[in-house]
């Protein structure tokens, strides 16, 4: 177990492989050591430097230290790895955790907001949390300042999980070391990058399409327009869950973002009662770990590569349309990408769209 473990810590771990490319490897070469075997031949035939690969020494450095800081490691597809989040196309091959695992069991709703939140707000964050916790529902939420603090508060006796866009040992903001502390006893701490690292604005989207995922739903209780509030309710609607919203003044420039989103078709929140009215329709089917592909003929063919290559440019296009145009294999084509995204050629967009690098 902890030979697979080290072995998929340092594919994840190796420059310019993210959770989209991991999954395809794994769905391609099955194991995360013939994944590893495979990259630099395949960086080579996408037209690139083979990358080089995190060590050993170092993946078994940071599973060292997070031993050390009384965490633990869940991969993807593997045991304790939160069902819901596992449906998404990214999501994180490998989470960091600290808390009660027993937390990711449960039915859960993601509660987001203003960091500059009113105190109305964030009084009605903290009893729909409250609320929420009775129903026996899990609350999700960013460990933030305003609303994320709010609903942490309100959950912690019932069951509460923070999503922190650094490392699993680093407290952001500062002011809330302790909130972060009393999830490690009473809550659960989820992280996807390494111990020691400070966030960077470019990890909260990442953060918050972890939220979005692992939640049956996201409630938007304060959100100005362009807020990172509504990129979560938006990864929510592409994940397929629920989007709700809190209704505000339309004098506060903190409700625009709620007011807009359920002029736009969320659920209109103002209870505990409303949420779980709206979370209560069954769940598609959580959709199976991935499975290697079946060889198929031309998967490593240089002329499958060069007529895909050929069909990409500049502007994100979806991959199904390059299987369609391309006439070649479904396991052809992302073995093409592969290659492409290897040598560091590729860039992937949400929604499963692709496009070439142009610099």
């Amino acid at each position: 177990m902890i030979e697979d473990l080290i072995d998929r810590l340092r594919l994840l771990r190796t420059s310019g492989i993210g959770p989209v490319t991991f999954r395809q490897l794994i769905m391609r070469f099955g194991t995360p050591a013939a994944a590893l075997a495979a990259v630099p031949d395949l960086a080579r035939r996408g037209g690139g430097k083979a990358p080089a690969l995190c060590t050993r020494q170092d993946a078994e450095r940071e599973i060292a230290r997070v031993e050390k800081l009384g965490a633990r490691f869940l991969a993807l597809g593997q045991g304790l790895y939160p069902r819901l989040l596992a449906e998404v196309e990214d999501a994180p091959p490998l989470l960091i955790a600290k808390g009660n695992l027993g937390l990711l069991d449960p039915r859960s709703v993601a509660i987001v907001g203003a960091r500059n939140a009113s105190a109305a707000a964030c009084r009605f964050a903290r009893g729909l949390s409250h609320d929420l916790g009775n129903y026996g529902v899990v609350v999700v939420s960013g460990l933030a300042r305003g609303i994320d603090s709010a609903a942490h508060d309100g959950a912690l006796g019932t069951g509460t999980i923070g999503v922190i866009a650094g490392g699993i040992d680093v407290f952001y903001p500062p002011e809330n070391e302790d909130r972060q502390k009393a999830l490690y006893e009473r809550g659960l701490v989820l992280a996807e990058m390494p111990p020691g690292t400070e966030p960077r604005a470019r990890h909260f989207p990442y953060r918050n399409r972890i939220i979005a995922a692992m939640s049956a739903g996201t409630v938007v209780v304060e959100a100005a327009p362009r807020s990172g509030s509504l990129i979560t309710a938006r990864l929510a609607t592409e994940a397929g869950r629920d989007v709700m919203a809190v209704p505000g003044s339309p004098l506060d420039p903190r409700a625009q973002g709620c007011n807009q989103l359920i002029r736009d078709g969320a659920t209109l929140i103002q209870n505990a009662a409303d949420v779980i009215e709206a979370i209560s329709v069954p769940l598609g089917v959580v959709r199976a770990p991935p499975t290697p592909y079946e060889p198929a003929e031309n998967l490593n063919g240089d002329d499958a590569l060069g007529s895909i290559e050929e069909l990409l440019g500049p502007s994100p296009v979806p991959v199904d349309e390059i299987i369609r145009l391309s006439g070649v294999s479904s396991g052809a084509v992302q073995m093409a990408l592969l290659e492409l995204d290897l040598a560091g050629r590729l860039d992937r967009h949400a929604g499963g769209k692709v496009s070439l690098r142009t610099a």
